[in-house]
């Protein structure tokens, strides 16, 4: 049995997905209950609250641990989650962690993921940790202006970083999940081209086949917004990622090629694929 935690977001789902069909045994852990595959055994859990958690461990094998925007805030404890793992018998885990954790070390909320990252280290368990850069699927947030509007609103217009497909973390997680040869792994994640979100906007129009106008918003605007979602730590550290990346922030990885034997999806591709929500 391999456990999924947040099962129903853009990793989550196609790595579900990934597992079932490699004849895998899964379950999907989310918030609530949700619709899933044939097969899929689905227990609603919040993560904050390790009692709910627990049915979700049981007989699990490996565990692919996500965590949600409120356990990157300081006075979370999300690496009590490893040592609940672990107690309950589980033997691999997998951590979605970020790219900030190498290039930004210092921001708050790369320091408390630091932490996690060495918990697991610590922890006896077999681990591999993900460290993705931005990702393709944040222009979901443009969806609902896009159809509305015909405007996409983002910080920091012309200042690209190479985003990635959660498609692709979901398949580089699997076959960590899968395969013992990646035990000990610590593999960044990142599209095969810097993209601007200007640029992003311009590549939805394309595929519309009608233009879009692009609105730049300024810091605070951008973080009134993310702060909705997500601890102003985090939104602070995000934001000073995409507003002047670093070299290695830059840097095309090799990591995704390396796992899959494949080059990473563009974001073209992952527009072509999410057309639909935004008509």
């Amino acid at each position: 049995m391999i456990v999924v935690t947040g099962a129903t977001g853009n990793v989550g789902r196609p790595l579900t997905q990934a597992l079932t069909e490699a004849g895998e045994q899964v379950t999907a852990v989310s918030r609530h209950a949700v619709a899933m595959p044939d097969g899929v055994r689905h227990v609603a859990a919040d993560l904050a609250e390790l009692a709910s958690l627990t049915p979700a461990l049981a007989g699990a094998k490996a565990l692919f641990l996500l965590l949600s925007g409120d356990l990157h805030a300081p006075d979370a404890r999300p690496a009590d989650i490893i040592g609940l793992a672990a107690a309950r018998g589980v033997r691999r885990v997998v951590l979605l962690s970020s790219q900030g954790v190498a290039t930004r070390p210092l921001g708050p909320s790369r320091v408390a993921m630091r932490a996690v990252e060495d918990a697991l280290r610590e922890s006896g368990l077999d681990w591999v940790v993900l460290r993705p850069g931005g990702f393709a699927s944040n222009a979901l947030a443009w969806a609902e202006s896009v159809r509305t509007r015909g405007t996409v609103a983002a910080p920091f217009g012309d200042v690209g970083v190479p985003v990635i497909d959660p498609a692709d973390i979901a398949e580089v997680a699997a076959a960590c999940l899968l395969d013992d040869r990646h035990t000990g792994g610590v593999y960044e994640l990142t599209g095969p081209e810097v993209i601007t979100p200007r640029q992003q906007a311009e590549t939805i129009a394309s595929a519309l086949g009608s233009p879009l106008r692009f609105h730049e918003l300024t810091r605070d605007e951008a973080k009134t917004m993310m702060t909705q979602l997500v601890p102003v730590e985090l939104a602070d550290d995000t934001l000073d990622i995409i507003s002047a990346p670093t070299p290695a922030e830059l840097r095309i990885s090799p990591d995704v090629q390396r796992v899959l034997g494949r080059a990473p999806r563009t974001f073209n591709r992952w527009v072509a694929r999410n057309i639909a929500v935004f008509r």
